[in-house]
């Protein structure tokens, strides 16, 4: 498998217009099954309590040729959590996770902090919602292109110390910084090249690219004029 997409049961307005379709296989949890559905996407998976949706759609998703994860309310891993570790046994080169943003926050910061699993495990794991796109690194050097519909770039320390941060092809380029937690030295950057690089000699980094949110969006709540 190249690509598995998980899609989880964030708010569904943040989930990209276009979800990854080229050589990506989808799995949804919980919710997220139905937001799958919703775009004519049919996963070959689905992982949850299902305590988010009728009992009438799970006896749908029952009559489906997927395969159904059922599991009780009460337990030590969140769905995703056990959706990502599914994955990782297929050892795909890319993990992306939908769906996993908005919504409860205690959900959101657990979501973003299991990108550690893809770096325990050598993949590639990545959060993706209408407004960002979120990697975690292990020391090294990485190459990163433009992309103008996410401009900002920001390096946020996930480990208490991160030392030797080098960025090449930056608005603000740095060589052999140090940052920890609670600096917003690297925030809100900006390639100023088509391609750039970022390096570092220890420590795990949070990468985030970013756009500013659109303001014509339409969020619950909201009224239209």
């Amino acid at each position: 498998m190249k690509t598995i997409c998980l899609v989880s049961g964030g708010p569904e307005y943040l989930l990209p217009d276009r979800l990854e379709l080229d050589d990506a296989f989808f799995i949804g949890v919980d919710e997220g099954v139905l937001y799958l559905q919703r775009r004519d996407i049919e996963p070959i998976a689905a992982f949850g309590d299902f305590d988010s949706i009728s009992s009438e759609e799970v006896a749908r998703l029952q009559e489906k040729r997927m395969n159904l994860y059922t599991f009780e309310r009460e337990k030590d891993m969140t769905d995703l959590e056990l959706a990502i570790r599914w994955a990782i046994e297929k050892r795909p080169e890319k993990i992306i996770l939908y769906g996993a943003t908005g919504g409860r926050l205690d959900h959101e910061i657990i979501n973003i902090q299991l990108l550690k699993l893809g770096i325990e495990q050598k993949i590639e794991v990545e959060v993706v919602d209408r407004d960002n796109i979120i990697v975690m690194r292990s020391p090294g050097s990485y190459t990163i292109e433009a992309i103008h519909e996410f401009p900002y770039v920001s390096f946020i320390p996930f480990s208490p110390l991160v030392s030797g941060v080098t960025l090449v092809g930056f608005r603000y380029p740095l060589e052999d910084a140090m940052i920890e937690w609670g600096s917003t030295l690297c925030i809100s950057n900006e390639l100023v090249t088509k391609k750039g690089t970022y390096s570092f000699d220890s420590g795990i980094i949070m990468m985030i690219r970013s756009k500013d949110r659109d303001q014509k969006l339409q969020t619950p709540g909201t009224i239209s004029k």
